[in-house]
């Protein structure tokens, strides 16, 4: 379980990012956190994933202290982290030895196996040998979803990952989340792109670093108001289940999701 009390952050200028967060993520959820640009949820997975530690507060994962520095190699077996550019997760010039890198770095065995599974997870095993430079940015997002499950991470944090992706690469990307949630994996989620909630267990609202609402996917149209009034995007699928009721054609929103 990932567990966040009364966890703060802010910068040496003094600028708060995160205040009083409460938060705790249990094993095999999918928790999608969304909310308007500057709102801390790119900082909130930062903390999560170790990358940054709470200025005041603590924060675990699997009772692990996430603000010691000597629990950074257990963190990093438990953690992935895929951010919206694969670009500046991409080490070396070749597929095998990018993902291999990780591997090594954790001093994990069977690194061949571990290379193809992953590979097999996001449909990408024709590329093991290929160089990285020459895929597509979709394909390059793979590679770097298949370099957190080499590692044998429980805990999947994604920053936008479909931020810098075309259509095509976007519903890939989507495939592999729903895989990768039935197959067990924790997903903690955050984005922007509102149709991408509906997969979700749980959305953590967020705004001026503070957790506001949580909501379940099936209490979106409950919620309706709150997401207008922070300026949030309805998801289009719930437009237009709207737009149908207002004609009296009643459509169970478990039907889109």
């Amino acid at each position: 379980m990932i567990e966040l009390k009364d966890v703060n952050f802010k910068y040496k200028n003094g600028d708060i990012v995160l205040k009083d967060i409460n938060l705790k993520i249990q094993e095999e959820e999918f928790v999608t956190i969304i909310g308007k640009n500057g709102s801390g949820k790119s900082t909130l997975l930062k903390l999560i994933g170790g990358i940054t530690k709470a200025t005041k507060g603590q924060a675990t994962v699997d009772e692990i202290d996430l603000s010691n520095k000597k629990n950074f190699m257990d963190i990093r077996k438990k953690v992935g982290i895929v951010f919206q550019n694969p670009e500046n997760q991409i080490i070396f010039n070749n597929v095998h030895d990018d993902i291999a890198f990780g591997i090594k770095n954790l001093g994990l065995d069977n690194i061949e196996k571990r290379i193809k599974e992953a590979l097999k997870t996001v449909n990408m095993e024709e590329h093991e040998n290929a160089e990285s430079y020459d895929l597509s940015m979709g394909q390059k997002q793979r590679i770097t979803i298949a370099s957190v499950l080499s590692m044998g991470t429980k805990y999947i944090v994604m920053d936008e990952p479909t931020a810098m992706l075309d259509s095509e690469g976007k519903e890939t990307v989507y495939e592999i989340v729903k895989k990768l949630k039935k197959q067990g994996y924790t997903i903690i989620y955050a984005t922007n792109v509102m149709d991408e909630i509906l997969y979700s267990d749980r959305i953590i609202l967020m705004e001026k670093g503070m957790i506001v609402k949580e909501i379940k996917p099936n209490e979106i149209l409950e919620n309706i108001e709150e997401l207008k009034k922070r300026k949030l995007q309805i998801p289009p699928k719930i437009q237009t289940l709207l737009k149908l009721r207002e004609k009296g054609i009643n459509i169970d929103l478990e039907e889109i999701m």
